[in-house]
């Protein structure tokens, strides 16, 4: 019995205790194709088939038009500033956010070369000249099965790109596992440039396609926030292929920390309350003004009749007979030096 016992360092594998059942599952189908003698690529090449291992993480493609918190997203995700956020138009290319060991930064072909699924996106003028690699070591959530791709902010006008976002945008999602799209109820939510890339992903890969209202808490109230999903909605449901029933789009947002309890607060208050919070609130101030300036009077001591006349009298004797014998001793000093 002593001879088919496992020694430890066999029976549990190091790696079995750093790495997650579900990264060693993704391990394990990615060795299968990989593996130099009885891989499934090498099978492929010897008939004459090219064939790609499958991808160790889920490939997370975000869209949407331009300010519509997708960069915040992947912040808040990762839990590290990794992508710049801000009104202006902040993300111009594509930019894939993943796991590694060390923090990386790497730009063009090394992209390519980390991800060859997307070589296809060589036919794309100019694409490689914004295309880069962002490798975060944040362990947060399920980072470590994940790769956010961000894609450039979507406007409509006479915005111009360095190559055609419409064509390379609908490419990556065709690539990629699920393709988030963000719908900013602020302005732009029905943005057209967004709209005909979503129809077009549609016919050609709809069942990756979820929709979201992000930032939830700048639509207003409940009932701003519902009607802005139905006019989304309903243009939506307008397109070809998007016209089904049970169609979910949630509302997301995320945590502002410079963002006041106060103002939280009065946001979530009801309409018809909002005059009697304002009432019932100045009240409150008043009172406990009142309350400070009773108790702050009651703190200071005051004097009675009895002592403020021994008071003065202190007072009198100062001016009158101290303050002349100085003067008197002074002259004296000065007449005799």
């Amino acid at each position: 019995m002593s001879g088919c016992k496992k020694p430890r360092a066999v029976a549990n594998p190091l790696e079995s205790t750093i790495t997650t059942p579900s990264e060693r599952i993704l391990k394990e189908c990615h060795d299968l194709y990989i593996d130099n003698d009885n891989g499934l690529v090498k099978i492929a090449e010897s008939l004459g088939v090219r064939l790609l291992p499958p991808r160790k993480k889920i490939i997370v493609m975000i869209m949407g038009n331009h300010s519509a918190g997708k960069s915040s997203f992947i912040n808040w995700y990762v839990e590290e500033h990794i992508q710049k956020t801000g009104v202006a138009i902040e993300t111009q290319g594509f930019t894939f956010i993943t796991s590694g060991r060390k923090r990386e930064s790497l730009t063009g072909n090394a992209t390519l070369h980390l991800y060859p699924h997307f070589r296809p996106l060589l036919e794309f003028k100019g694409v490689t000249d914004y295309l880069s690699a962002e490798i975060s070591t944040s362990k947060q959530k399920k980072f470590s099965l994940v790769t956010f791709v961000d894609t450039p902010g979507l406007v409509d006008g006479d915005m111009v790109y360095p190559f055609d976002v419409n064509c390379a945008i609908t490419s990556f999602g065709e690539q990629a596992d699920l393709i988030f799209v963000f719908f900013d109820p602020m302005g732009q939510a029905l943005c057209k440039r967004t709209l005909n890339i979503v129809e077009k992903l549609s016919e050609k890969c709809g069942d990756k396609l979820r929709f979201y209202l992000s930032k939830a808490d700048e639509a207003g109230r409940e009932t701003d926030r519902q009607r802005v999903m139905m006019q989304i909605v309903q243009e939506l449901c307008r397109r070809p292929g998007l016209n089904k029933c049970g169609f979910e789009m949630p509302t997301i947002y995320i945590p502002n920390p410079q963002k006041g309890v106060v103002v939280y607060l009065w946001d979530w208050i009801p309409e018809d309350w909002q005059i009697m919070f304002v009432i019932i609130f100045s009240t409150a101030c008043y009172f406990m003004f009142f309350l400070a300036k009773y108790f702050a009077r009651q703190g200071s001591k005051t004097l009675t009749k009895r002592e403020k006349k021994k008071l003065a009298e202190y007072s009198d004797y100062i001016q009158d007979v101290v303050k002349s014998k100085k003067n008197l001793s002074h002259m004296t000093e000065t007449s005799n030096p």
